[in-house]
């Protein structure tokens, strides 16, 4: 996945350009099943820039017998190429979707797939799936399961005399002791950490974004002053800005630019192939009595379009590649990038996320793990986003940011909730 669709799926900032580089584009492709010459089905994938992963895509279409399938790689902003074609009759027939699939379920442009997935419903962690459930019927597949993580490198904490920080305020002091005239403590992005916390200190906190009662989940003080501890590291110069690439590349990390950064599991290789075992991860630090430690997860889901002429394939195309080939999902979610398989079973069998860090991760994910949820909605994400850059880089005052997004939020539930 690029930098770009891994911003879109895990960060609260939208698709935001950075500086790690894409695949070159490479147009579409029809995928003809060992002869077939069933119906034609159309399938879009964001631009990945991962070497291989078109290739694999377009040769698992190949595979499949019961109907042509072509598939579209897009490159550019395809969350607003989908969500047009979505309203026309020219659209694809089974397409990737990012996060929180409420705009096009009320917008009656997914078809339900309760009957495709539910037979291995409960092999998905629940923390990716809920996003994909409403009123409670599954409207999207998770394919492959992507998380944010803090890296620390161990040999700069143990010259500085830093413990790996567990606490937020421990988070803090460690990045200011760590940071020196040639290296910062800690690195959450150039723009501060505003594009890529997200909610994650909000969880951190022992808090929510939406309840399970779907009601707002931070209109409590614990909010304010979790977030207030990360204007404190900006105000304080230990957060690394203007680094050459963005916080989902780990270049910075890798120099020694800073000594912790919060990046994804994608970069472990990476940054494991450049330090070997002079690295550690955590989860972001639990913060206050009542916190714990917080990742956020997501996943890229398989749609299939309400709009499409070729409805009934389309589905039982996306349970063959999603639901019952778990020798692709396993190939699409380790052979070309790192990610974790969006089934539970095939995670454990991953030999790859068996031991050291990676392994870490894994458990992280699972016992910490928090995805955005369905009723948290691009207006929510919007509010919240710009406070949470007014109160990183302004030092305005989180509890009178915070009533503001709490207004949006209760306005967007009343909203949703109408239909």
């Amino acid at each position: 996945m690029t930098a770009i669709g891994r911003r879109r799926v895990l960060a609260a900032g939208g698709g935001m350009a950075l500086g790690a580089a894409a695949a070159t584009a490479c147009g579409s492709n029809t995928g003809r099943g060992g002869g077939s010459s069933g119906p034609g089905i159309s399938q879009w994938y964001h631009q990945y820039g991962e070497p291989g992963t078109e290739q694999a895509v377009k040769r698992y279409a190949a595979a499949y017998r019961k109907a042509r399938v072509s598939v579209q790689w897009r490159p550019g902003d395809y969350d607003r190429q989908t969500a047009a074609a979505l309203l026309t009759d020219s659209g694809p027939d089974v397409f990737e979707v990012n996060g929180p699939l409420l705009d096009q379920v009320r917008g009656g442009q997914v078809a339900d797939l309760t009957a495709e997935v539910e037979p291995v419903k409960d092999d998905f962690p629940q923390t990716v799936l809920a996003p994909k459930i409403w009123q409670g019927k599954i409207w999207g597949i998770p394919q492959v399961v992507d998380m944010q993580l803090l890296y620390y490198r161990k040999s700069a904490l143990k010259d500085a005399g830093v413990e790996p920080p567990e606490t937020l305020d421990a988070l803090v002091d460690a990045a200011k002791a760590l940071t020196t005239k040639q290296t910062k403590g800690l690195f959450l992005g150039n723009d501060g950490g505003v594009g890529v916390l997200g909610g994650t200190p909000l969880f951190a906190a022992g808090l929510t974004l939406i309840s399970a009662e779907g009601k707002a989940g931070f209109d409590d003080p614990a909010a304010a002053r979790a977030l207030a501890k990360i204007r404190q590291l900006y105000a304080d110069r230990s957060l690394l800005l203007g680094a050459p690439t963005d916080w989902s590349d780990p270049a910075a990390f890798i120099q020694g630019l800073t000594a912790m950064q919060w990046s994804g599991l994608w970069a472990l290789p990476q940054i494991e192939k450049a330090l070997g075992q002079d690295f550690g991860v955590l989860p972001f630090p639990r913060d206050g009595s009542g916190g714990k430690p917080s990742v956020l997860v997501g996943a890229y889901g398989s749609a299939v379009s309400a709009r499409s002429r070729r409805k009934a394939e389309a589905k039982a195309f996306a349970k063959w590649l999603w639901v019952e080939r778990t020798d692709f999902q396993q190939d699409f979610a380790l052979s070309y990038g790192f990610h974790i398989p969006a089934r539970i079973s095939l995670a454990k069998k991953a030999k790859r996320l068996r031991e050291g860090a990676a392994a870490e991760a894994v458990r992280f994910a699972t016992d910490h793990g928090y995805a955005e949820p369905l009723l948290w909605t691009t207006a929510d994400r919007t509010a919240y986003q710009d406070a949470l850059s007014r109160i990183i880089k302004d030092g305005a005052h989180p509890e009178s940011e915070l009533k503001s997004v709490l207004r949006t939020v209760n306005a967007e539930l009343q909203r949703v909730k109408k239909k």
